[in-house]
């Protein structure tokens, strides 16, 4: 019996990024917010009125998370800064963390919130054809940015967390690595002794970014196989998702009972065979039949 699923699907918005990445709901807001990495732009959905607003950042953004004051924590190329979208196109930005990468050529990449409020977050050497391992994955709470704590990553990614708050987990997306880790997250922050979760190689797709769902399933996108696959708690494939567009690149769940599935996806360089070149760079919402658990406001207090 296959495992592959053809789900219906809707298009959030006209929008279509270069990088679309980190999707983040808002249950506050009710709104989803993302990035494009390439077009230097932070977006965001209002799901009541339907109304996109867009802002444009003077770097990239990897990622994101919800900030205590409103607005983002943003993952940028030098370091972490508090994004308050204001009219008109405005945005105020705050110094967080000033970064030092271990090369000039490096940005923040992955990132997300633990369920205890910190924000983990991977970095990356700008062109992936280098295979460069510089890469690291930071903590931010309430002392600062962390000394890198895992290392040697080429592109750092795959960031969700164990409804627990217990297990944190950690994939390299780049092409000769493609595995999936896991690791003991401790009270105090520290993790546990790396160890694999699941091995990429063998399967559709490159593993990119990530979400786990109520029942603890680790969801992933499947990049350049454009593929959503899912895995039990032990490891085991046991739903994967056949999507029209080659290059998912990042899930997280959402609306008003966090039983949708929001997708965002990558521009690629020329259109991928097989797939619908029109929705390339779109936001896609699917509704998997599962629920997703509410994102966290990072509880990093201000620096």
């Amino acid at each position: 019996m296959s495992l592959v699923e053809t789900p219906a699907f809707e298009v959030l918005a006209s929008v279509r990024n270069r990088v679309g990445e980190s999707p983040l709901w808002s249950v506050a807001e009710r709104a989803l917010w993302w990035v494009d990495i390439e077009g230097r732009t932070l977006f965001r959905h209002n799901a009541a009125s339907g109304a996109l607003q867009q802002w444009p950042t003077a770097q990239r953004i990897g990622s994101i998370a919800l900030h205590a004051d409103g607005g983002v924590l943003a993952a940028m190329e030098t370091g972490l800064f508090h994004l308050q979208p204001g009219e008109h196109g405005q945005l105020a930005a705050q110094s967080l963390a000033i970064v030092h990468h271990a090369r000039p050529d490096m940005r923040f990449n992955d990132g997300r919130c633990d369920r205890a409020g910190r924000f983990w977050v991977s970095s990356m050497v700008l062109d992936m054809s280098l295979a460069s391992p510089s890469g690291a994955l930071y903590r931010y709470d309430t002392r600062g940015l962390s000394a890198p704590i895992v290392s040697e990553l080429l592109v750092g990614n795959g960031l969700a967390f164990s409804p627990r708050g217990d297990t944190l987990y950690l994939s390299d997306s780049h092409p000769t690595v493609q595995r999936i880790w896991q690791f003991d997250l401790h009270d105090d922050g520290s993790l546990g002794p790396r160890r694999e979760f699941v091995d990429m190689k063998p399967l559709p797709g490159r593993p990119d970014g990530a979400a786990v769902d109520a029942d603890g399933c680790y969801w992933i996108c499947g990049n350049d196989a454009g593929r959503l696959l899912r895995f039990t708690p032990a490891g085991k494939l046991d739903r994967m998702l056949a999507l029209p567009i080659s290059k998912p690149s990042m899930c997280a769940f959402g609306g008003a009972a966090l039983d949708q599935l929001f997708v965002t996806s990558i521009t690629p360089a020329k259109p991928a065979e097989g797939f619908d070149a029109s929705l390339d760079g779109a936001v896609l919402v699917l509704s998997p039949g599962v629920r997703g658990l509410p994102e966290l406001v990072c509880n990093t207090g201000s620096h």
